[in-house]
């Protein structure tokens, strides 16, 4: 890659990128500005784009073109068919993508330093020895050191967001079992795993031989496996945030190999904002940041405690009954969950919730943290309904109403209002804070059967409570016959 001297035009340029970018994150903080900070981003992002194809001889335009083409065309048909159910899974393998590019970069510039610029000295006419590192025309290419940081650190933490994501989206898919695999000696196995990559990264900048890069991309994708399937379902959200912190830091430091400002600072932007987020899912769900990054964290008292259904007696209630009760009531708190999702009962939820106003109810919207499977996954949901941004609260908020709540109507949520969490030490869910809908008069709980239990497996002694009405059906159907008796 051909590098053309950098003008101040081209940095500011990329400074604009930056900027845009910044005031994406900013927009996108709040679902009233969520639409104007996408703008921006793909703005800064165009800006970012053709500068460093005007300023990077890296192929021919059509070439170009033809690859933008080609991967504008498979992004833009993933996006028309995939379902909002599947969201996660999907964001879970566009990361693996980010790591996977990022490795491949890596190797790129170890195998042709040179035409990355990052070769230091060329000793041209010299006879290498044998596997000492990138041959180029039959001479040794001395890869800069400081390279060699930027480089392995680039190409393990892109492994490390590959296999990890690989996990995510195989969990998230339900093509491996949500629970967690807990492996004998787990953490003593990551430990030395993590401790063997950064002593061969530092070991890297003094010998370059291809054994050290490739065992450090080796280790690298295997500990990624190792520290995703530890962590169970209930945990998946914040395993997706802090995969997406990854892909930012990988692309940062690829940013360096690829002399990229405008990479950097987007890298950097995505990883430092992924990390906040992960950390502030963590505290909502009194999870350790440590643990996190660890892996596995919540793994012990899986195993510990039990997930079977509970076999006690309950009520079951009909949608002309849910009708009934919250059109008697002052205020209706809706809690949506993952099952709302896979029903797509959203628009019909909203439509529920304007016959409720027109009866004079109250009605408010009681999102949990870690809700979906995904952060932000009900939130996005809802706004796609067009449900009023105002009438939506965060746990935090809107816990404390739930006593004075004349109905709390749980849509497929399970994990998440689930009593457990504050009672059960041997429950995989203990410690993380859950909506209190039990404090409600009456809790109207929309559920499939009575046979199954949440991501985390295990049972919500909630069901059996005097003051629950269970509502057995598909989630859409029940909210629209209840929207039929209302009417």
């Amino acid at each position: 890659m051909e590098h053309v001297a950098v003008s101040p035009w081209v940095m500011l340029a990329y400074l604009v990128a930056g900027v845009c970018f910044i005031i994406a994150l900013r927009g996108l903080s709040s679902p009233e500005s969520s639409r104007s900070g996408n703008r921006a981003g793909m703005i800064g992002m165009a800006i970012a784009v053709i500068t460093t194809l005007v300023t990077h001889d890296v192929a021919s335009l059509p070439e170009i073109g033809i690859a933008i083409a080609i991967g504008g065309a498979i992004g833009f048909v993933i996006a028309r068919r995939i379902a909002m159910t599947a969201m996660p899974q999907l964001v879970a393998a566009f990361h693996s993508l980010v790591g996977l590019a990022a490795v491949l970069v890596g190797a790129a510039a170890y195998l042709d330093p040179e035409a990355f610029g990052i070769a230091d000295v060329l000793a041209r006419g010299i006879v290498p020895e044998p596997g000492r590192g990138p041959i180029t025309g039959g001479a040794l290419t001395v890869i800069n050191p400081v390279s060699r940081i930027e480089m392995g650190l680039g190409v393990a933490i892109g492994a490390i967001t590959f296999s990890g994501s690989v996990i995510a989206f195989l969990k998230l898919n339900g093509n491996m079992s949500g629970k967690p695999i807990l492996l004998p000696g787990r953490h003593l196995i990551n430990l030395g795993t993590l401790a063997a990559i950064l002593g061969l990264i530092a070991y890297f900048t003094q010998d370059q031989d291809p054994w050290v890069f490739w065992t450090i991309t080796g280790l690298s994708f295997a500990i990624g496996f190792l520290l995703i399937i530890p962590i169970g379902g209930a945990d998946m959200p914040v395993v997706v945030s802090m995969l997406n912190s990854y892909s930012g830091w990988a692309a940062a430091a690829m940013g360096f190999t690829l002399h990229n400002t405008a990479m950097i600072i987007t890298g950097a932007l995505v990883g430092a904002s992924g990390a906040i987020l992960s950390y502030i899912m963590c505290r909502a769900m009194n999870r350790s940041f440590i643990s996190v990054i660890a892996g596995g964290f919540g793994g012990d008292s899986v195993a510990a405690g039990g997930g079977g259904a509970i076999d006690r007696p309950w009520k079951r209630g009909s949608a002309e009954d849910a009708a009934f009760l919250m059109k008697q009531a002052e205020q209706v708190i809706i809690v949506p969950g993952y099952g709302m999702a896979v029903a797509q009962a959203q628009h019909a939820l909203r439509e529920m919730g304007d016959l409720l106003k027109e009866e004079g109810v109250t009605v408010k919207y009681a999102i949990h943290p870690v809700a979906g499977r995904m952060p932000g996954h009900m939130n996005v949901l809802l706004a796609e309904a067009s449900v009023p941004y105002d009438e939506v609260f965060e746990l935090e908020d809107i816990n404390s109403e739930f006593a004075r709540t004349d109905v709390a109507f749980v849509i497929g949520a399970n994990d998440v209002t689930n009593p457990a969490a504050k009672t059960d030490k041997t429950s995989p869910i203990y410690g993380m804070p859950v909506l209190d809908v039990e404090k409600a008069k009456t809790v109207l709980f929309v559920k499939r059967s009575m046979g199954g239990v949440g991501y985390a497996g295990v049972d919500n002694e909630v069901f059996y409570r005097d003051n629950t009405m269970m509502l057995l059906a598909d989630a859409k159907k029940m909210v629209e016959d209840i929207v039929k008796s209302m009417g």
